[in-house]
């Protein structure tokens, strides 16, 4: 699934989370955005209920409290809004983003090393290949 271009801070604050912490029900989340100020009860679940019309989140519909879980790998999600990122704000270069890394990001030696894998990994890949 893609994620669409029009998820807001806010969402993905609570989609992250839930990423993180599911199944979750709406208070487990409002408590966890009560205790570091961000947002009330009535916030969060307008944002969940948001996120589950988007098709970000589905929610089960048993007894008890209603529980949320994700419909979009955390990783899918990170990908897309970095590809998001570099069309809309970079013009689709991917130059300024690895000078950034290459010149002002503090990496530790373990992203250092996971990013190396990662080129190597695009050097064998069929030329034109969008994997």
């Amino acid at each position: 699934m893609g994620v669409a271009s029009g998820i807001t801070p806010a969402e993905l604050a609570i989609l992250t989370y839930i990423q993180d912490h599911h199944p979750a029900t709406v208070r487990e989340v409002a408590d966890h955005f009560a205790r570091t100020n961000e947002y009330a009860r009535t916030t969060v679940l307008t944002l969940m209920e948001r996120l589950r019309q988007k098709g970000y989140l589905e929610r089960d519909e048993g007894t008890g409290a209603h529980r949320y879980t994700p419909l979009v790998q955390k990783a899918d999600l990170q990908q897309t809004l970095v590809r998001d990122f570099v069309e809309r704000s970079l013009g689709g270069s991917l130059s300024p983003f690895v000078a950034f890394l290459s010149q002002g990001a503090k990496l530790s030696t373990e992203e250092l090393e996971e990013l190396k894998a990662l080129v190597k990994g695009m050097d064998t890949r069929p030329k034109g290949s969008q994997e």
